[in-house]
């Protein structure tokens, strides 16, 4: 890890690494991939203000995620099949970030269960819900996350219909799965990371298995699950929602400003300005692009949280100068996770914190409550 010194190099050995079906998985996103492009190309077009012969030697990262203090404006978003890029990768990663001082974001796609995770881990994790038809199960999803005292709820809004990823259909990443002997061939490459998904405690979706009633293998829950998101989900789906979480709620795939104002009175403690890292609708705006405008509309109402597109500290400043409270990374930990388990993550972690610190004193500010968009470069 000590050669390691930006997210790039992380995503390199997680290409390395791990089967091309699951690296794409991770890494790519839908249809001409022209959204996942600009959450990466607008953020690097904000220029940073470098200011000199300021005191910065009190920096201090530290923050407030929803009334909660943070090591860092930082949390790990949820990101699905986990435990295919590493074997336990959930457990993996919601270890790093506690051992950071961060928030985990467990995903309802995960490998790993709640249970798995909360067994294994000391402190509360954050959840994430997929609303399907099966309402009966969701409500037990919730109460399982209640059981297992995750102190907030991350309800994912934009995925009512499933975006095409072109690279997975093209990988086999299908329902049911496609084999071949070139994807035989190049798991069998990687004896150590087949070595570590097999160590695992499960190969399929933890958080659904057990409820279908029949055999409980990855083409049948995935074939389930791919008629199970719901086109009809609307706001009195919140409401319902709300009246069995008891905890902080929080919305995510917020990307326009009239959706922000009617989530802003919806009784959610906050939102995340998101397109699903480019994975959904293809041709829809950055992140970043959108961000202003959302603060500006609902800003003073709800916590804002900024997902899409973060690979290093510069990125977290930009967004919290256009007034994001907390940034979300998903592919950043995911490529650390890939590429050295646990380790990896922590050392994704380290380096987003580095740069944010170093970022930080060549912009003249001390504290994450300092950064304005007066550090930017007009």
């Amino acid at each position: 890890m000590k050669h390691i010194t930006c997210i790039d190099d992380l995503r390199m050995l997680h290409k390395r690494r791990v089967p091309k079906a699951f690296f794409d998985y991770a890494d790519r996103g839908s249809y001409a991939e022209e959204t996942l492009r600009a959450n990466r190309e607008d953020l690097q077009q904000i220029k940073l203000r470098q200011r000199i012969l300021v005191d910065v030697s009190r920096r201090d990262m530290t923050t407030n995620i929803l009334g909660e203090r943070s090591a860092l404006p930082l949390i790990l978003a949820p990101v699905g099949l986990l435990g295919m890029q590493h074997g336990d990768g959930e457990i993996h990663a919601c270890r790093a970030a506690q051992a950071a001082g961060i928030p985990f974001t467990q995903s309802t796609m995960s490998i790993c269960s709640i249970e798995d995770i909360a067994a294994a881990v000391d402190k509360p994790f954050w959840f994430q819900l997929y609303v399907m038809k099966d309402r009966g199960f969701i409500k037990a999803l919730i109460e399982r996350a209640i059981a297992a005292k995750c102190s907030a709820l991350v309800l994912t809004v934009d995925l009512q219909v499933i975006g095409q990823r072109h690279q997975d259909i093209k990988n086999g990443m299908t329902v049911p799965p496609e084999w071949s002997l070139s994807k035989l061939v190049d798991f069998a490459i990687r004896p150590a990371w087949v070595a570590g998904v097999l160590r695992g405690k499960r190969r399929t979706f933890g958080n659904l298995a057990g409820h279908l009633k029949i055999d409980q293998d990855i083409t049948s829950l995935s074939t389930w699950i791919n008629s199970q998101f719901d086109t009809t989900l609307n706001w009195k789906d919140v409401d319902w929602i709300r009246s069995i979480w008891p905890g902080k709620l929080i919305l995510k795939g917020i990307l326009d400003v009239e959706d922000a104002e009617i989530a802003a009175k919806s009784g959610a403690q906050a939102l995340v300005v998101s397109n699903h890292g480019g994975r959904q609708l293809d041709g829809a705006p950055s992140s970043i692009e959108v961000l202003p405008e959302i603060v500006d509309a609902v800003g003073s109402q709800t916590e804002i949280m900024f997902d899409g597109g973060i690979r290093s500290g510069q990125d977290v400043m930009r967004a919290l100068a256009l007034g994001a409270k907390s940034c979300m990374i998903g592919r950043a930990y995911a490529y650390g996770l890939g590429a050295a388990g646990e380790a990896g993550v922590a050392k994704a972690i380290s380096v987003i914190a580095k740069e944010l610190e170093t970022t930080m004193g060549l912009c003249g500010v001390n504290t994450i409550a300092e950064i304005g968009d007066h550090v930017l470069a007009v």
